[in-house]
């Protein structure tokens, strides 16, 4: 079962490499074009479906096994589930570049199959274990949010080729993205963070209370904008699901206090220590939105605050957490895959040996700076800042995940 997971994380770091390396290329001054461009559209798809989305699926083939205590439905089903949405990703990153109407379509077909795929393979698997608790409830909802932002893009490519629904496109596309980013990344963190991070801090006795409180406020706040993306005009549905946002994001942040707090470790690892503060950094961020929101409602709908936004939550959450997980999962996978059958032997490294903490610490520490240079950029308008923030933020990915990728190697 090993060899899925780490299929899809080994394919995720290739896509992550793409990313930054074409960043680096351009010296970070894609950043500067506008978003809705086909360049844009395959930078996106890029990272958050093929990097980010990839990992995640990986992780979740693997984590499924520890949290259920059981094997994954069909991992033949695994592996069909791989090519389609690998596939799918592939033909549908081209058509945005070649802007292939066609190929978008294509594509999106083949990547929205391979989605439901892995959402009926998962599901399946946790309907069959019917062990009901924040975590499998988490990732439940998190599947079918999921499925929605899969159907919604198919709903959009589609679009393109065949222009049935022209006058609800932005509607649809401002769905996708809430379904997207707040549904699926963000109960799929949450929900596995309730099993991950009392293994990373060796925690016992913390509450379970808090994270059903999360569910229900993170799962509110998604409704919400969902519904102020589909809905009628207006500022108040956004600020509603910012506030239950911001909501959730407190109560998380007391859960992993408490956590911390039954601790038996020293240090869960620098890797997710950063992942910590990153979610207080994302609650600042919510609060300063709601403070900006009432203050001036139409900043929030505009296209520098949103950008500002996607980077700051994408990139300054979603993705510090997955890096930060990545640098306990990968070592594990690996470890157990290489030297499983062979602990305990003169010569077998401890796990703590496949990774430098040192390393992992400088990456996050030029990541976070170069994305603070550029966010800053970004809020002054001064495009050098911006297109500087973004290359050094690269240059620290690219370390990063080489720090990572080394990992294969021992």
């Amino acid at each position: 079962m090993l060899r899925l997971p780490l299929l899809f994380i080994a394919t995720g770091i290739v896509s992550f490499v793409l990313f930054h390396a074409g960043s680096l290329f351009t010296a970070g001054g894609w950043a500067l074009d506008h978003p809705r461009s086909p360049d844009g559209w395959f930078r996106v798809h890029l990272l958050v479906l093929d990097w980010a989305t990839m990992v995640a699926m990986g992780a979740v083939y693997q984590l499924i096994d520890v949290v259920l205590q059981r094997r994954i439905f069909s991992r033949i089903l695994g592996y069909v589930h791989y090519v389609f949405f690998t596939g799918g990703t592939v033909i549908l990153l081209t058509g945005f570049l070649q802007s292939r109407v066609e190929w978008i379509a294509v594509g999106a077909v083949a990547a929205v199959t391979g989605i439901l795929l892995f959402v009926w393979n998962v599901g399946r698997t946790l309907w069959e274990a019917k062990r009901w608790n924040p975590i499998t409830l988490s990732t439940a909802c998190a599947l079918f949010y999921l499925a929605g932002t899969g159907l919604l893009g198919l709903a959009m490519g589609l679009n393109f080729a065949f222009p049935w629904w022209a006058d609800v496109h932005e509607r649809l596309l401002a769905a996708h993205i809430w379904l997207g980013t707040l549904g699926w990344f963000g109960l799929l963190i949450t929900g596995f963070s309730y099993k991950m991070l009392p293994m990373f801090y060796l925690s016992h006795g913390a509450s379970d209370r808090p994270q059903y409180i999360i569910l229900g406020l993170w799962n509110a706040a998604v409704i919400v904008g969902v519904w102020a993306s589909l809905g009628p005009d207006g500022s108040w549905p956004l600020l509603a699901g910012i506030l239950l946002l911001a909501a959730a994001l407190l109560v998380y942040d007391r859960l992993i206090r408490d956590i911390r707090k039954h601790s038996h470790k020293a240090s869960p690892g620098r890797g997710i220590v950063w992942t910590v503060w990153s979610t207080r950094a994302l609650l600042v961020f919510c609060i300063l939105s709601l403070g900006i929101g009432l203050a001036a409602p139409s900043l929030l709908t505009s296209l520098s605050w949103i950008i500002i936004a996607g980077w700051v939550y994408l990139w300054g959450w979603v993705a510090v957490t997955v890096l930060g997980y990545m640098s306990k999962i990968v070592p594990f996978l690996w470890w157990t895959h290489k030297y499983g059958d062979q602990a305990g032997r003169p010569g077998v490294p401890v796990m703590s040996d496949l990774i430098s903490e040192r390393s992992i610490d400088a990456g996050m520490w030029v990541m976070a700076a170069g994305l603070l240079i550029a966010l800053a950029g970004m809020g002054v308008m001064e495009p050098r800042a911006a297109v500087t923030g973004i290359a050094a933020l690269s240059a620290g990915a690219l370390f990063y995940i080489g720090v990572i990728a080394r990992v294969f190697t021992k």
